[in-house]
Formats: C-alpha cells, structure tokens, sequence
C-alpha cells in the first residue's frame, strides 16, 4: 500500500478514527478510576494496568484467532481427504 494510498484511507476514515481515540482514552481512565476506586491503588499504578492489560488481550487474541484458525483449516483438510 502506498503512502498515498494510507492517507486517502485515514481521510476517509477520520470521523471514525477520531471516535475510535476519543473513545480509546475514555476507557483507559474509566479503567483507572475502577483500579483505583476496588483496590486504592494510585493514580500511575491505575493508569499503567488500564493501559497495559488491553495491549496484553490483543495480543492473547491475536494469538487465539491464529491457532483457532488454523485448526478450522487442518479440520477442512482432513474432511477432504475422507
């Protein structure tokens, strides 16, 4: 894909981008203020999980998706082959 490209898509894309950071930076201080609300942990120890466990899920995720699909392809193969 070309810069061009990129950026024709991100200009396209703004209003949606735009909701998608707002959105983004509303939960991670949603997510603090709960750390910090059922656990009287401070604001930077709060802030640092709120924004690290979600970065931890997609990559689970991620990584989930991956091996899920592969075994619905190897199921596939091996249905062929019968």
């Amino acid at each position: 894909m070309t810069s061009i490209n990129l950026l024709t898509k991100i200009r396209n894309n703004k209003g949606t981008l735009l909701r998608t950071v707002i959105y983004t930076i509303g939960h991670f201080f949603i997510a603090a203020v709960c750390v910090m609300y059922f656990t009287g942990a401070s604001f930077d120890a709060a802030i640092t999980d709120a924004i690290v466990e979600p970065l931890i899920n997609g990559v689970w995720y991620f990584l989930l998706d991956k091996f899920w699909a592969s075994k619905i392809t190897n199921n596939k193969e091996n249905l062929a082959t019968y």
